[in-house]
C-alpha cells in the first residue's frame, strides 16, 4: 500500500463518505500542531522525535507534516508510521532578486507560508523539525484569536552580524544592558523567532502572504523576516520557555529557569541531536549535552512509537486522525489552494 499523501491543491472531497466516516470526520479536532519538511536528508529524524515528544506529553491534537514534493516516499512512510498526517504542499519561492541569506537553505523556508492553507483547522501551533516539546503546551491553543504568538528572538549570535542590533550590542532579550541610541531613530519593533508560533489558518491571509512576498525583496533571515514584517501589528510575545533557542543558554540564562522550559529549539550550530558531535563552539556545555540526551531518550523510546489500533472508541484524537489518514482511502477533505 502506498503512503496516502494529502495535498492542498485539490478540491475533491473524500471518496469514502459513509455516514460513519462523515460523523468521524466531523468529530476530528479543529486544532493541530504542524511542522515542515523538505528534501531527502536527515531532518526526518527531527520530525519523528517531535512526533514522539508530543505523544509523550499526551497532547490532544495531531501533528501535521507539510512536505515538499522532494520528500521521498520512504520518509513519508516513516512519518505515517509515527501517526503523523502528511500533507504535500507546493513550493514557494522568493522574488528573483535574491539576496545573501544568513543560511543557504533558508530559501526553501518560504514554503512554510503554505500552512496558512490548512483551513480545516481553526488554530495551529507551528514547530520547526529541530524542536522538542518536553511539557504539554496544548493550553496555547486557548489564547485569544486574532493574534500571532511567538517568542522574541536573540540578536547576540554571529548569524546576526550584519544587523544594526548586533553591531551595537543591542538585544531585545536584555534591552536595559545596551539601550537603543537616540541618534539611530526609533528602536526596532519586537522581533520573533519563527521556529515556533501560534496562528490561525486562513485562505485570505495566505493569499495576502503570497501576494506580498512577490513584491517584497528577500532579506537575510528569509521567511522569518517576512513574517515579522507581515504580522508586526498583531504580534504578541510569549515567554521563552515556549521556544528556548539554544543560544539563550549562554547569552541570557537569567531570563529563564531551565527546569521550567517546555519547548527546546536545537538551532545553534552543532546542536541538532541527530548530528551531535560536541565539537562545535558551546557544544561541550553540560546543559547542551543534557538537552541532547533528553532528545535521544525520547527518540529511542519504543514505547512512544505510534500504535495503530482498530478500536476507535478508545482512540485519542491524535491516533484517530492518523488512523483515518493511513487507510486505503483517505477519508479527509482537503482545502483548495490559495495560490
Amino acid at each position: 500500500m502506498s503512503v496516502q499523501t494529502i495535498t492542498t491543491t485539490t478540491t475533491n472531497t473524500a471518496t469514502n463518505t459513509s455516514p460513519e466516516n462523515v460523523n468521524t470526520l466531523a468529530a476530528l479536532p479543529s486544532r493541530a500542531y504542524v511542522t515542515f519538511l523538505a528534501g531527502n536528508g536527515d531532518y526526518v529524524k527531527g520530525v519523528v522525535g517531535l512526533a514522539k515528544g508530543l505523544r509523550k506529553v499526551k497532547t490532544a491534537y495531531p501533528l501535521v507534516v507539510a512536505v515538499l514534493p522532494d520528500v521521498p516516499e520512504e520518509h513519508r512512510r516513516i512519518l505515517v508510521s509515527q501517526g503523523c498526517i502528511v500533507r504535500e504542499i507546493e513550493p514557494v519561492y522568493p522574488p528573483e532578486n535574491q539576496t545573501q541569506f544568513a543560511m543557504a537553505y533558508y530559501v526553501i523556508n518560504y514554503s512554510k507560508l503554505r500552512i496558512w492553507e490548512f483551513v480545516e483547522y481553526s488554530k495551529m501551533i507551528y514547530l520547526d523539525g529541530d524542536i522538542q516539546v518536553f511539557s504539554n503546551i496544548d493550553h496555547l491553543f486557548d489564547m485569544p484569536d486574532g493574534y500571532f504568538y511567538a517568542v522574541m528572538d536573540c540578536f547576540c549570535e554571529k548569524t546576526w552580524s550584519e544587523s544594526p542590533q548586533y553591531k551595537i550590542g543591542y538585544c531585545q532579550q536584555c534591552p536595559e544592558k545596551v539601550q537603543w541610541p537616540v541618534d539611530m531613530g526609533p528602536a526596532p519593533p519586537l522581533y520573533f523567532n519563527a521556529g515556533m508560533f501560534v496562528y490561525e489558518p486562513n485562505l485570505s491571509t495566505c493569499d495576502d502572504l503570497l501576494k506580498t512576498l512577490k513584491v517584497t525583496p528577500p532579506t537575510g533571515f528569509a521567511e522569518q523576516d517576512f513574517l515579522n514584517m507581515f504580522f508586526r501589528d498583531v504580534y504578541k510575545p510569549i515567554p521563552p520557555i515556549y521556544n528556548l533557542v539554544s543560544a539563550m543558554l549562554w547569552r541570557h540564562p537569567e531570563n529563564f529557569v531551565l527546569d521550567e522550559v517546555k519547548v527546546v529549539h536545537y538551532c545553534a550550530a552543532g546542536a541538532k541531536p541527530w548530528r551531535f558531535t560536541g565539537n562545535e563552539e558551546n557544544m561541550q556545555r553540560e546543559d547542551i549535552k543534557m538537552l541532547v540526551k533528553n532528545w535521544w531518550d525520547i527518540y529511542d523510546d519504543e514505547s512512544l512509537d505510534y500504535k495503530k489500533t482498530t478500536d476507535q472508541s478508545h482512540m485519542g484524537s491524535f491516533e484517530l486522525i492518523a488512523e483515518l489518514s493511513d487507510g486505503d482511502v483517505v477519508t479527509y477533505i482537503s482545502a483548495p489552494s490559495a495560490a
